[in-house]
């Protein structure tokens, strides 16, 4: 996600369309961007440290964005919801 001081006018225009589609209530819209990886064997905190930096170094532009690391089950896996 975009930082909290950076203008985000996708997120503006997008906050100021949803009155007129019949969407009330919504008071602020930030626009991001989502990754999503497959780990190939068992996340451990080596995995997660080694995921931590790639999304430093190279998915996310730190300069204007905050990143969040988190493991969820892969869908069809013991104890994945929907």
């Amino acid at each position: 996600m975009l930082k909290p001081e950076i203008l985000d006018p996708q997120g503006q225009a997008v906050q100021r369309a949803l009155p007129r589609l019949g969407f009330q209530g919504i008071s602020d819209v930030r626009q991001g961007k989502r990754f999503e990886l497959e780990v190939d064997g068992p996340v451990d905190d080596a995995a997660l440290a080694r995921i931590h930096e790639m999304a430093e170094t190279f998915l996310a532009n730190t300069v204007i964005e905050d990143f969040v690391v988190k493991v969820e089950a892969a869908e069809g896996s013991a104890g994945a919801q929907k």
